[in-house]
C-alpha cells in the first residue's frame, strides 16, 4: 500500500522525525526556514498531509488553493490561530492540535518568569555580564516578594491550571480567574481560586497577571492602554499565550513611565520581529518563544501529530480535531 505523503514544515526532535519517515513518505524541511505562502500553496497541492507549526501562517492566502490535495493540517502545537479557519473549512480540511502534552512546561516557564520579573533576575545577570557589580549593599536590585501574592490568571484551561497548581501550592499564593465560560467549582477548589466576571474585575486586585488565553483576532490587544491602566502600579504581567493578546505599544508606555512594576513575555506580536522599544524596557524579562521548549515535550508533541495522523488515515476522527 502507498503510504500518504506528507510535508514536515519545520525541523522536529529526531525520534519523531524518525518515526515519521517510517510511516510515511515523509519530505522534511532540513533547511528549518519559514515557509511562504506560495510555497504553502505548492505545498497543499503536491501532498495527502501538512505539518504546520504554531508560527506558521496559514493565512487565506496561504490557503488559497481551489483543488487542494491535503486533507489534514495535523497542527505541532495547542494553538490554532495561525490558521485561518474559513479558508481551512471551505477545503474540506481537517485541523488538530497538540493540547495536554505540553501544558506542564509552559507552566514552568511562566512561572519562571513571574520569578525572574519579580526578583529583577534579568536585570542582575545583564550587570553581571557587564562587569558592573560592585558588590552586595542592602538597596541594591531590591525585588518583589513573591509568596503569598495574589495572582490572576487569564485563560483557564489545561496550561492556566497547571500555572495556578504551581502558585498557589508552591508559593502560597492567591488565585483569581477570569475565563470565557465558567469554571467548575471542583477545579476552583482545587487551587482555592475564585472566578471573577471580567478582565477589568480581575486586573485591579492582582499582584501578578498571567495570561493563557486563546490568541486570534477574537484577543487581539486583549491587555491594552485602557487595562494596563487597571493594573497596580506594582503589579506584574506575564504572557506565554500568544504575543497577539497584548499591545506592545501600550506596555512599553506602561513599563517606560513605571504605571506597572514590570512584565515578562515569552511571546511576541509578529515574532521573531522584536519591537526595538521593548528592548530599551528593564523592567521587562523577554525569552524567545521557550514555553514547550523541553525535550520531553517537544517530542511528546510529535508523536500526539503521529497519532493524529494515524487516527484520520485509518479513517477515525482524530483524537485532537479543532476543525
Amino acid at each position: 500500500m502507498v503510504k500518504p505523503s506528507v510535508l514536515v514544515t519545520r525541523r522536529w526532535p529526531a525520534a519523531v522525525e524518525a518515526q515519521l519517515t517510517e510511516n510515511y513518505n515523509a519530505v522534511l524541511n532540513t533547511g528549518d526556514k519559514p515557509m511562504s505562502p506560495a510555497e504553502f500553496r505548492d505545498a497543499l497541492k503536491s501532498y495527502d498531509a501538512v505539518l504546520p507549526t504554531v508560527t506558521d501562517t496559514l493565512s487565506a492566502e496561504a490557503l488559497d488553493v481551489p483543488a487542494a490535495q491535503t486533507k489534514i493540517l495535523a497542527n505541532y502545537g495547542v494553538g490554532y490561530s495561525h490558521i485561518c479557519e474559513p479558508s481551512a473549512r471551505n477545503l474540506g480540511m481537517t485541523v488538530t492540535n497538540t493540547p495536554d502534552v505540553l501544558s506542564e512546561c509552559t507552566a514552568d516557564l511562566a512561572m519562571t518568569l513571574l520569578l525572574m520579573v519579580a526578583r529583577r533576575a534579568g536585570e542582575g545577570e545583564r550587570e553581571l555580564r557587564a562587569g558592573d557589580w560592585s558588590g552586595w549593599r542592602p538597596t541594591h536590585l531590591v525585588g518583589t516578594k513573591v509568596s503569598g501574592k495574589t495572582l490572576g490568571i487569564i485563560g483557564f484551561g489545561r496550561i492556566g491550571q497547571e500555572m495556578a497548581r504551581r502558585a498557589h501550592h508552591g508559593f502560597g499564593m492567591k488565585i483569581l480567574v477570569q475565563n470565557r465560560s465558567a469554571v467548575s467549582a471542583e477545579v476552583l477548589k482545587q487551587f482555592n481560586a475564585a472566578q471573577v466576571e471580567t478582565v477589568d474585575d480581575l486586573l485591579p486586585q492582582c499582584d501578578f497577571v498571567s495570561l493563557h488565553c486563546p490568541g486570534g483576532s477574537t484577543n487581539r490587544h486583549l491587555i491594552n492602554g485602557r487595562r494596563l491602566d487597571l493594573m497596580k502600579p506594582d503589579a506584574f504581567l506575564i504572557n506565554t499565550a500568544r504575543g497577539e493578546v497584548v499591545d506592545e505599544h501600550a506596555l512599553v508606555q506602561s513599563l517606560m513611565f513605571d504605571t506597572i512594576g514590570g512584565a515578562a513575555l515569552d511571546v511576541f506580536d509578529g515574532e521573531p520581529r522584536i519591537s526595538p522599544d521593548l528592548l530599551q524596557c528593564d523592567n521587562l524579562v523577554m525569552l524567545p518563544h521557550l514555553g514547550s521548549a523541553t525535550r520531553e515535550s517537544r517530542e511528546a508533541m510529535g508523536f500526539r501529530v503521529l497519532d493524529n495522523l494515524s487516527d484520520f488515515f485509518a479513517g477515525r476522527t482524530p483524537r485532537d480535531q479543532v476543525i
